[in-house]
């Protein structure tokens, strides 16, 4: 997979989130940080309907942990 590196306001844009939200998922290994920027391809992207509405995605789901 090719990586399609954004930053972290781009990627809140992106989903509609803050970007603390993003940190977030990064720090609790939700999604890949690469210096500070984040693959557009792991992000929930956000949707708007004919009405305007904002709809999000789903949060990236949480890492499987060792047992």
């Amino acid at each position: 997979m090719t990586l399609a590196l954004i930053s972290a306001s781009d990627a809140a844009y992106y989903t509609g989130r803050p970007v603390g939200t993003i940190w977030r998922w990064a720090s609790e290994g939700r999604i890949t940080s690469y210096g500070g920027r984040y693959n557009v391809r792991e992000l929930p992207g956000k949707t708007i309907d004919e009405a305007g509405e904002v709809h999000l995605g789903d949060p990236p789901p949480m890492p499987q942990r060792a047992a």
